[in-house]
């Protein structure tokens, strides 16, 4: 066991961790924060992505002594009240059936959207490539992706 400062949506938590436990389980369990999910353990499904240091990564595969000290974004970093343009564009788009990829799809999104304001089919296909929905809602996530990138222009311009 050793001690970790992770800093999770701007705040930081001081926790006592084996370093190989995954990050995936220092976020759910030590942190209490419940949105990122677990899907598969070894990631390739990406219900478990978050942003580190800005990048969508997938909790599950990196250890939490590599994460300490890094900036680390969850589900519940993006916004407190569902504010994010592609929060909006998955409410709007009605895009979860039965959600349990969302938080995973979502993050990738994000980042997407971060990096290419307003990507194609193709940008979307790349970005969200191996974030597995069983409910199949692929047609649905894209359209809100393409909502998303039009709130985010909308917002940007407001500014």
């Amino acid at each position: 066991m050793a001690s970790y400062t992770l800093k999770i949506n701007n705040k930081n938590f001081t926790i006592e961790a084996d370093p190989t436990m995954p990050l995936l389980w220092a976020i759910r369990d030590l942190a209490g924060l419940t949105g990122t999910k677990y899907g598969c353990g070894i990631a390739q499904c990406g219900a478990c992505t978050i942003h580190l240091n800005g990048n969508p990564v997938r909790s599950c595969s990196i250890p939490v002594s590599a994460a300490a000290n890094q900036s680390i974004t969850t589900i519940e970093g993006l916004s407190d009240d569902n504010s994010h343009p592609v929060q909006q564009a998955w409410i709007q788009d009605q895009v979860p059936q039965c959600g349990y990829c969302q938080s995973g799809q979502i993050m990738a999104a994000a980042a997407l959207i971060k990096r290419n304001p307003n990507p194609t089919d193709k940008d979307i296909d790349m970005a969200m490539q191996g974030h597995i929905c069983r409910c199949g809602t692929y047609p649905r996530i894209r359209k809100a992706i393409k909502t998303a990138a039009a709130l985010s222009t909308a917002k940007a311009s407001t500014k």
